[in-house]
């Protein structure tokens, strides 16, 4: 779909508007690349666009100008390894086994990516993994890894298990490298490197961000607009200016390949903001990570699709990482079969093209320390499970969830009630092993059962002497060296 109108103007000038036209329409027929970026923990208030008061965040408001801006994008989970899985299936992460950060995506959930390399497309990831089953400060993933991306349909990745920053190392398809500079700009110029060498393939990119998770390590030509603000609050929006300007780098990049007009490029956070900063971090929402109302999953979230995304929209529509699979899968024309029932999700296609809601079906949220559902306006949530106490929320009028409607609208309530354990009761099922084809659950491997630390296992052990003179390794396996 395209959206340039020619006046009325001479035959000429109205030929080369219809060849403008045409040109378009060509390139939109073409099956567009699609870019997936993810932050990690940036807050929904910390861009420029949203109005932060220091930080400015000049090619994020670019994007948002060029394409549709969501004021209501929801992670699919309050943590990092959740709203991952959420995002690659279209499914809430409890149905997927990731019930919490560092805990293993199971192998029986089908991907966006093992989809469009079934469709056609060459599949890279790029930076964060976190769907292998192991914790702590992010390493290079073997080749072998039973969980690593490979497994899950990408034919490329330069990928490490966790959060990363300065200087990281990093796993090329199984080979560790040292790289120096930003985590955020190594991570795109990998990113634009594999584009170039594919350039007239169509193309799933995956660049998930380390940025901007805590340990903060900002470059020292970024720290300056943020001098008297305390030191870790300064290391972490200069982390964001660093990863803005890698967003900068991608869309120019996009451009000098000559694909910038067909590819869709998705921005999102992966949860809500840090409690460190204060509510400035979540423009003012209730609650942060790890939490179930708004501050906690609200997230930024802008599209940028020239060939077919009119520029500068502005949607109150409620959006959610689960949309993605569903909404790419419809831009492609993927079959049905490539979805594991229940979706969760629902394609955003019409919404790029104006619809406002209402949206079809409500959002779900479950993870350990909270559940949510969201149904337009109206949202329950028990931010902790046991014990669980339900909240009404009409996000309409009372966006930070300041008053309880539980008892004022017991009909809302009933009904928000009777949704949520319809939620619940599939979601227990799909917790069984119900929706995959062997009816029951395949075990992980055997030191992936729940989450591991990467540290405790046999192949890791040969690098911790070394890793431990790393900044980003030092305090924790000094202290496991000692003991």
């Amino acid at each position: 779909m395209h959206f340039l109108i020619c006046p009325r103007v001479s035959r000429r000038l109205a030929l080369l508007c219809f060849l403008s036209v045409w040109a378009l329409a060509t390139v939109a027929a073409k099956p567009p690349h699609i870019v997936l970026v993810m932050s990690d923990d940036q807050g929904w208030g910390q861009t420029g666009y949203n109005g932060h008061a220091l930080l400015k965040t000049p090619h994020l408001d670019a994007m948002a100008e060029a394409g549709i801006r969501f004021n209501r994008f929801y992670a699919g989970a309050s943590n990092c390894s959740p709203t991952r899985a959420t995002l690659l299936t279209g499914r809430s992460n409890n149905r997927t086994g990731v019930a919490n950060h560092g805990f293993p995506l199971r192998r029986q959930e089908k991907t966006i990516a093992h989809a469009l390399k079934d469709a056609g497309y060459t599949t890279g990831h790029f930076g964060k993994w976190h769907l292998n089953g192991l914790r702590g400060e992010g390493v290079p993933i073997f080749a072998d890894d039973p969980l690593g991306p490979g497994v899950f349909g990408f034919d490329t990745w330069v990928s490490v298990t966790n959060f990363f920053d300065l200087n990281p190392i990093m796993s090329r398809n199984g080979k560790f490298e040292e790289f120096e500079g930003d985590s955020s700009e190594i991570v795109v110029d990998e990113a634009l490197a594999f584009m170039r060498e594919h350039r007239d393939e169509p193309l799933l990119v995956v660049i998930w961000f380390g940025t901007p998770h805590r340990p903060f390590a900002g470059l020292p030509e970024d720290l300056a607009p943020f001098a008297g603000l305390p030191e870790s609050e300064q290391q972490q929006l200069a982390e964001l200016v660093a990863m803005d300007r890698s967003i900068g780098t991608l869309r120019a990049g996009l451009r000098e390949l000559g694909i910038a007009d067909n590819t869709l490029l998705w921005f999102n956070g992966d949860n809500g903001g840090l409690a460190d900063f204060g509510s400035k971090t979540v423009k003012g929402l209730r609650g942060y990570k790890n939490q179930y109302y708004e501050g906690g999953i609200r997230v930024p979230g802008i599209v940028e699709w020239p060939a077919g995304i009119r520029a500068g929209q502005v949607s109150d529509f409620p959006a959610v990482t689960m949309d993605i699979f569903p909404t790419v899968g419809e831009l492609v024309g993927l079959d049905e079969s490539v979805y594991l029932e229940p979706q969760d999700g629902l394609s955003l296609v019409s919404v790029f093209n104006g619809y406002e809601g209402p949206r079809a079906k409500p959002i779900p949220f479950h993870r350990e320390t909270g559940t949510a559902l969201i149904d337009n306006q109206w949202k329950l949530v028990s931010d902790e499970m046991e014990p669980m106490r339900f909240e009404l929320y009409n996000l309409a009028l009372d966006q930070n969830e300041e008053h309880d409607l539980m008892a004022q609208r017991p009909e809302e309530a009933h009904r928000m009630l009777g949704l949520w354990l319809e939620f619940n009761a599939s979601l227990t099922a799909s917790m069984a092993g119900a929706d995959y084809p062997e009816g029951q659950l395949l075990p992980d491997p055997p030191d992936r059962a729940g989450s591991a630390w990467w540290m405790a296992l046999p192949q890791y052990q040969p690098y911790i002497e070394e890793w431990a003179k790393r900044p980003e390794y030092r305090k924790r396996l000094e202290r496991l060296l000692k003991e």
